[in-house]
């Protein structure tokens, strides 16, 4: 399960935050993309859709595919999960276990886009949520068999933000391609985007206010304590009240003045969202649903499933700052697309390298093996 959410300060410049939830931690890539690259896309049955990147990216990427000694892993085959551009652009995968099923007709002399690769398509040639949004209108996209989940076919929505703090949704549901502007600027998991938008109708009472004092009768009843304003809020860690409870934060969470307060805003408002492991468990036994993403094998050492935060972004759009946290450190590592500018290669550092690390970690992303 993830969250995401966009924060607006008081000048109205906009963060990005988001978690990502797992019953196992994964070979996630932090991955610096310089602009040049030359992408392909390929979907069987359709010529390659090839496209070189105008902006440079920092992404938190997954291996495509399984290595061979005769086809070791390039960058093309690093799928970005995460990511921002030079422009403040962003791009986020979510799990959406019911993306699959029958696919619209396209013509197979087109090329067309795989989801896998939305990620590179988008960060690498837009600026904006504008861009990605008529770029879409004329760029058929597939979803395709992943075989490092076994062949289940991708099962995941997106959403884009950009510096003006725009927000774009793009969700298959059951084979079916839609876009949605994003007006609240959050995502968490299903159903389809459209349905939490339509409960969102049922927190109108919701507002940060605490009302205190209420009289029954004759009886004057006094709350002794700060906070009832969210008693109303959905307690739960589903993807429903996740949604609820992010749409409130951001919508409350104080305005900062200055960038580096509001960054600090921001990690305190995706804290809500982070989670230990243990606090919700399911015994393979049982048939839980923990497996969010379908084709992700339970350890068999283990006796139940737990999902927890294996690690959290802030991305600050303004500034190009990308903010990453891991389940073993409680300080977010830090790294600057600016200073980053100069990589000409593509700089490639496991995220199990950031466990402790705190601060501004951009001069150990350039150190990292170029591929």
């Amino acid at each position: 399960m993830c969250t995401s959410l966009i924060y607006l300060d008081a000048s109205g410049k906009a963060y990005f935050g988001r978690t990502l939830e797992l019953t196992s931690d994964l070979p996630y890539q932090l991955v610096y993309f310089p602009k040049g690259l030359a992408f392909s896309s390929e979907i069987e049955g359709h010529p390659a859709l090839t496209y070189d990147s105008k902006f440079a990216v920092l992404a938190v990427t997954m291996p495509g595919r399984i290595p061979t000694a005769d086809a070791p892993l390039g960058f093309a085959d690093l799928k970005v999960l995460e990511g921002m551009n030079d422009q403040g652009l962003t791009f986020s995968l979510l799990s959406y276990p019911t993306a699959g099923g029958p696919h619209a007709a396209v013509e197979a002399t087109q090329a067309v886009l795989s989801a896998s690769d939305l990620g590179t398509w988008a960060l690498g040639q837009f600026s904006t949520v504008a861009e990605v949004k008529t770029a879409l209108e004329e760029q058929p996209v597939l979803l395709e068999a992943l075989t490092l989940l076994g062949g289940v076919e991708s099962p995941f929505h997106y959403v884009v933000h950009d510096a003006s703090g725009a927000s774009f949704v793009i969700e298959f549901n059951k084979g079916q391609m839609t876009t949605y502007d994003n007006p609240v600027g959050v995502m968490t998991n299903g159903p389809e985007f459209s349905w939490h938008l339509t409960n969102m109708d049922n927190y109108t009472f919701l507002n940060n206010v605490d009302k205190s004092n209420a009289t029954f009768g004759s009886y004057r009843a006094t709350q002794p304590d700060s906070g009832i304003a969210t008693a109303g809020l959905p307690g739960s860690n589903t993807s429903v009240g996740r949604f609820v409870r992010a749409a409130y934060y951001a919508q409350y969470a104080e305005k900062a003045t200055e960038p580096d307060t509001a960054v600090m805003t921001l990690a305190h408002v995706m804290n809500n969202f982070d989670r230990p492991r243990g606090i919700s468990i399911d015994y393979p036994s049982e048939g839980g649903g923990h497996l969010e993403v379908a084709g992700l094998s339970q350890e068999s050492s283990e006796t139940y499933a737990t999902e927890y935060t294996c690690w959290t972004n802030l991305s600050d759009l303004d500034r190009k700052r990308f903010y990453l946290r891991t389940y073993r450190s409680l300080n977010y590592a830090s790294f600057d697309m600016t200073a980053l500018a100069e990589m000409k290669g593509v700089c490639v550092l496991p995220v199990s390298h950031l466990d402790g690390l705190s601060g501004d970690a951009s001069e150990t992303l350039k150190q990292a093996k170029a591929t």
